[in-house]
């Protein structure tokens, strides 16, 4: 279950991170995220962005190390960590669906609930 968790975590934060450089390219899908507010993102929105896509990838070695796929899966920060990674998501789904942008809400709000499932899921691995 958790492999299966962990590959379905990866496909959405490399979906959100795709957006991410999107946005930050100057592509007119600003209706997807940050609110969406602006067709195309201002340049602090990118900048946002840019940081968005680090955090997705401290994200990505977090749950490979709760996952026991990198060391450390029973140390303390992975597991505070991870559960911490899980309230983020699971604030980041109110949040889009509370978004006055329809499109962020039809796509945002799906991707979190099943990001913040997956993550769920390896909180509660046993991995090690």
């Amino acid at each position: 279950m958790t492999t299966m968790a962990l590959a379905v975590a990866f496909t959405i934060l490399i979906a959100l991170a795709i957006l991410q450089v999107l946005l930050i390219a100057g592509r007119p899908l600003g209706s997807l995220g940050w609110g969406g507010r602006h067709r195309v993102l201002p340049t602090r929105l990118r900048v946002a962005s840019g940081i968005s896509i680090v955090l997705y990838g401290l994200f990505a070695l977090l749950l490979l190390s709760r996952a026991g796929v990198l060391p450390g899966a029973d140390a303390s920060p992975v597991v505070v960590g991870t559960w911490l990674l899980f309230a983020f998501c699971a604030i980041s789904v109110v949040m889009n669906g509370l978004s006055r942008s329809r499109p962020e809400r039809l796509v945002q709000t799906p991707a979190s609930v099943v990001l913040a499932l997956a993550v769920l899921v390896i909180a509660l691995s046993n991995a090690a």
